[in-house]
């Protein structure tokens, strides 16, 4: 036996306005929340994040990348 989760109180739609009505309801009910956590990247993205250093480009600058 299911349960009544939507119900008209007035006016009288089409199967077709009911059956988009239904589909609206349900993808918003499955969309994730939006205070949901982003997820964080990890711990091994972050160090190389923070690690590298920009590249300038110029004359010579090749032999400068090897030092930091």
């Amino acid at each position: 036996m299911s349960e009544q989760v939507l119900r008209v109180v007035k006016g009288d739609p089409t199967p077709e306005e009911l059956a988009a009505l239904v589909a609206v309801v349900a993808a918003r009910a499955a969309a994730p929340s939006a205070t949901a956590e982003p997820e964080r990247p990890s711990n091994w993205a972050t160090y190389w994040r923070n690690a590298r250093h920009a590249l300038y480009p110029g004359p010579n600058r090749w032999r400068a990348s090897a030092h930091p």
